[in-house]
C-alpha cells in the first residue's frame, strides 16, 4: 500500500497541471511554474531516499517506516489545502507541501525494498520485492480513475467550482496511506537488522519465531563472528567488494528514470501532438481533466500494469539480469522506431500504431529495468548498508527523473529529437547493466559475502577476506 500511495501521489499531479493553468493563469501554466509543480516532489524524494535510507540502517527499518507514512498522510492533505492571495501564492504553497510529500515518499523506497528482501526466502524473493514495486502500476491507475470520477462528477454539475477538482484528486492520496499505518506499526523489526546490525540475536530469534510460527534458537557466537568484520560505506573494503555494483545499480536507475519519467510526465503533450486529445479551446477545464485522465488510464491499463506483473511472474525464473538487459534493449528499439519516422506517426491514419508502440515502451520499462533496478540493490549489499545503498541507487534514479522532467522542458528540442536522445540513453543502460551481478536463487548473505567463512571451509585465502555485514 505504501508503494501504491507513492505512485498515486507522484503521478496524479500530471493529471491536474493543465487544470491548474486554466484556473490560475487562464491558459497553460508558465513553463517555470509547470516545471516546479511537476518536479518539486522529485527533489523531495531524492532527499528523502538518501536521508531515510541512511536512517533505516541507523535506527532500524520499522521505526523509520512509520515516520515516512505520517509525513505522506499530512502532506497529501496539506497539498490539497494550498492557499494564497494570488496565483503564485497558491503555487508556492503547493510546491512547498509537494516537496515534503516527496520527502516522505523517498523514505518508502529503500525501506519497503529492504524490509521485503530481508523477510523473503531466496526462492521467491525477487517476486516479492517486484510485487511491492508493481503496486506502483495500480497507483498510477488509481490516479487516473479518481480523476476520471471526480472530473466527470464536476463536469455534470458544471456551475460547481473547478478549483475543488484538483484539491480532491491530490488529497485522496492520504486515504490509502492512513489505512496502512496500523499494520506497519504491528510489524516486527526484520530479524536480519536485529541480529546483524543491532546485534541482538535473542530478540531476532523471538521475532522470527512469531513470524514463522516455529521455534528458533539464537546463534550469538555466529553473530559476534560476523560483526567483527563489518566495514563502512566509505572504506576500501566496500569499494573493492561492492564499489562497481553500486555504480552499476545507481547509473542504471539514473538512465532508466530519465527515459521513464520524461515519457510519463509528457504523455499529455505527446497525446496533444498526435491529436489524440482535442485542443484545449474546444472543451471546458474540467472536461479536459477527464480527457487527459482517460488517455493516461488507457496507457496504464495496456502497457504499464501488465509489464510489472510479467516481471513478478518471471523474475525468479529468468533472473534479474536477463530482464533488465532485455527491457533496455526493447526500449531502445521502440524509441528509435517512434523517433526516426516521426512524421509518419503524426498522420491521423497512424495514431493507433503510435499508441501501440508507445504502450510497448512502457511495457518493456516495467517488464525490465524499472522493476529490476528496484529489486537488485535490496539484495546485493551487506545488511548494515543495505538501506543506505538502496537509497543512494534510488536517489540516482530520482536525479534522472529530474533530468527527464526539467531537462527536456528547457532543452526545447521537440518530440522527435527527445525520442532519439532517449533511445541513446537506453542503449547506455544496456552497457551499465553488465556491472550488476545476478542475484537469483542466492541468499542475501551469499550475495553480500557475509557468510564467506562457511562457504570456503576456512582456508587462509578466504580467512583474509571474510566479509561482513
Amino acid at each position: 500500500m505504501g508503494f501504491f500511495t507513492d505512485a498515486y501521489d507522484l503521478f496524479s499531479i500530471s493529471l491536474v497541471t493543465k487544470l491548474l493553468g486554466r484556473i490560475y493563469y487562464h491558459h497553460d501554466l508558465p513553463p517555470n511554474v509547470a516545471a516546479a509543480v511537476n518536479g518539486v516532489a522529485f527533489c523531495g524524494t531524492l532527499a528523502g531516499q538518501l536521508f531515510f535510507g541512511w536512517l533505516g540502517d541507523k535506527m532500524g527499518r520499522k521505526k523509520v517506516y512509520g515516520m515516512t507514512l505520517m509525513l505522506m498522510v499530512l502532506c497529501s492533505l496539506a497539498s490539497g489545502l494550498s492557499f494564497g492571495h494570488d496565483a503564485n501564492g497558491v503555487m508556492t504553497t503547493l510546491c512547498f507541501f509537494r516537496f515534503w510529500l516527496g520527502f516522505g515518499i523517498g523514505g518508502d523506497y529503500p525501506l519497503s525494498a529492504t524490509i521485503m528482501s530481508e523477510y523473503a526466502n531466496k526462492k521467491t524473493r525477487g517476486a516479492f520485492i517486484a510485487a511491492v514495486f508493481a503496486m506502483q502500476g495500480f497507483g498510477i491507475l488509481a490516479g487516473g480513475i479518481v480523476s476520471l470520477i471526480t472530473s466527470a462528477a464536476f463536469d455534470h454539475a458544471f456551475p460547481a467550482p473547478a478549483d475543488y477538482v484538483w484539491r480532491i484528486i491530490l488529497m485522496f492520496g492520504a486515504i490509502p496511506a492512513a489505512m496502512t499505518y496500523y499494520s506497519r506499526m504491528k510489524m516486527p523489526e526484520t530479524a536480519r537488522y536485529t541480529a546483524l546490525v543491532a546485534k541482538n540475536a535473542k530478540q531476532a530469534a523471538s521475532d522470527m519465531a512469531k513470524v514463522l510460527q516455529v521455534e528458533i534458537e539464537a546463534e550469538e557466537e555466529k553473530i559476534e563472528e560476523i560483526s567483527e568484520t563489518q566495514f563502512g560505506l566509505f572504506t576500501k573494503q566496500f569499494a573493492r567488494r561492492h564499489g562497481l555494483h553500486l555504480v552499476g545499480t545507481a547509473v542504471c536507475w539514473f538512465l532508466l528514470d530519465i527515459a521513464y519519467y520524461s515519457s510519463n510526465l509528457f504523455q499529455k503533450d505527446i497525446f496533444s501532438a498526435i491529436g489524440w486529445i482535442p485542443p484545449a479551446k474546444t472543451m471546458n477545464a474540467v472536461h479536459e481533466v477527464y480527457v487527459v485522465s482517460r488517455a493516461q488510464t488507457l496507457i496504464a491499463l495496456c502497457g504499464t500494469v501488465p509489464g510489472y506483473w510479467f516481471t513478478v511472474a518471471l523474475i525468479d525464473h529468468i533472473g534479474r539480469f536477463a530482464i533488465q538487459l532485455m527491457g533496455f534493449f526493447f526500449m531502445t528499439v521502440f524509441m528509435f522506431a517512434l523517433a526516426i519516422p516521426y512524421h509518419h506517426w503524426t498522420l491521423k491514419a497512424n495514431r493507433i500504431g503510435f499508441l501501440v508502440m508507445y504502450s510497448l515502451t512502457f511495457f518493456f520499462a516495467n517488464f525490465g529495468p524499472n522493476a529490476t533496478t528496484f529489486v537488485v540493490p535490496a539484495e546485493i549489499f551487506p545488511a548494515r548498508l543495505r538501506s543506505t545503498c538502496h537509497g543512494i541507487s534510488a536517489a540516482a534514479g530520482k536525479a534522472g527523473a529530474m533530468v527527464g522532467a526539467f531537462g527536456f522542458l528547457y532543452a526545447g528540442i521537440g518530440v522527435k529529437n527527445s525520442l532519439i536522445v532517449l533511445g541513446c540513453i537506453n542503449f547506455f543502460g544496456m552497457l551499465f547493466t553488465l556491472l550488476v551481478p545476478e542475484s537469483k536463487g542466492k541468499s542475501l548473505e551469499e550475495l553480500s559475502g557475509e557468510n564467506e567463512e562457511d562457504s570456503s571451509s576456512g582456508n587462509e585465502a578466504s580467512a583474509n577476506r571474510t566479509v561482513p555485514i
